[in-house]
């Protein structure tokens, strides 16, 4: 498969209201096929937001890239300017965000918020945009797209303002949809009909998702690779079954030792205590050496606390970066 995208040793800082500076991803690295599903696993603080935001330029005021390539069929979005940019949102790259209700505008109709969308990248009458707006909520909602296109946010469950979300993102048949922890509010019924849906289009329409996720559970039979990030590095990525399954990094297996069962009826079932991972997340403000997972690492090693882990690759396109491996 041709890569629709390469994201090449990506540096991004935030500052602090004191003026410290503080990274939140240190040299992250990956290649996305056309049409693949990307999975980007790890706890809050990861990063995991702050890669979905880099890759269409939208990291906060307070942020910035400071190093790295991310290339769209092997133009820089970094090298962008303004002009190219607002052609590259929304058209080629549409991110959809955790929260629908804080997302969707509270006092327009449905059917105008994706018009904005059609009306900023194609030619389209109001008669037109009205057509296609209707259309594209049919490809989401399996009946009542008429009524959604006439109702307002707050008149729309969670699971339908999460389709609605996908239909706005998907309006301009992008190449990449960027799903940042789109099923976090919703009940777990709800929940695999987003990623059904997600699958659904993906096949259909042919496009790349990288989908964001702190609950691995939600993986299992849906991505085809998945990169694992810790405090800003990646630390493990793979094929979706070999990572689940398979893990090689410390931090992933202790991560997923944390999660409930992946089978849905030995979750509903289990009354254990799930266990937890001993210590803090790190701190990014503080620079330090060695593998930065080592603090809390139940097989950390003396080298760990000087020596920074390079990726070692293991069959498949699977890597992790431990030092367990060698140097």
């Amino acid at each position: 498969m041709t890569a629709l995208l390469e994201v090449r040793d990506l540096h991004v800082s935030y500052r602090s209201r004191t003026a410290a500076s503080y990274r939140a991803l240190a040299g992250v690295s990956v290649t996305l096929a056309r049409g693949e599903i990307l999975g980007v696993l790890g706890e809050s603080g990861s990063g995991k937001s702050t890669f979905a935001a880099s890759l269409l330029r939208l990291v906060p005021p307070n942020g910035a890239i400071t190093r790295g390539e991310i290339l769209l069929d092997g133009a820089d979005v970094l090298q962008m300017d303004a002009g190219a940019l607002r052609q590259l949102r929304g058209k080629r790259i549409s991110l959809i965000s955790q929260e629908p209700s804080l997302a969707l505008h509270p006092t327009m109709r449905i059917a105008d918020q994706i018009g904005e969308v059609l009306r900023a990248h194609e030619v389209h009458s109001a008669a037109e945009r009205r057509e296609r707006v209707v259309e594209i909520l049919r490809s989401v909602f399996p009946t009542g797209a008429e009524r959604i296109a006439s109702s307002h946010a707050h008149q729309l469950s969670g699971g339908q303002r999460q389709r609605v979300l996908i239909a706005q993102a998907i309006a301009c048949r992008p190449a990449l949809l960027v799903a940042d922890e789109p099923t976090a509010s919703l009940d777990p019924s709800t929940q695999h009909e987003i990623l059904l849906l997600f699958r659904q289009l993906q096949q259909q329409l042919g496009i790349a998702v990288i989908f964001i996720t702190h609950n691995p559970a939600l993986l299992v039979n849906f991505a085809d690779r998945i990169l694992v990030l810790y405090g800003g590095k990646a630390v493990e990525c793979g094929p979706g079954e070999t990572v689940l399954f398979a893990a090689q990094h410390p931090y992933t297996r202790a991560l997923l030792s944390c999660a409930p069962p992946f089978d849905v009826a030995a979750a509903a079932d289990s009354k254990m205590m799930l266990p937890v991972i001993p210590g803090t997340a790190p701190n990014l403000a503080v620079s330090m050496q060695g593998c930065i997972f080592e603090p809390r690492c139940p097989e950390r090693m003396d080298k760990c606390q000087t020596r920074e882990p390079a990726n070692v690759a293991f069959e498949n396109g699977h890597e992790a970066a431990c030092l367990k491996y060698g140097e």
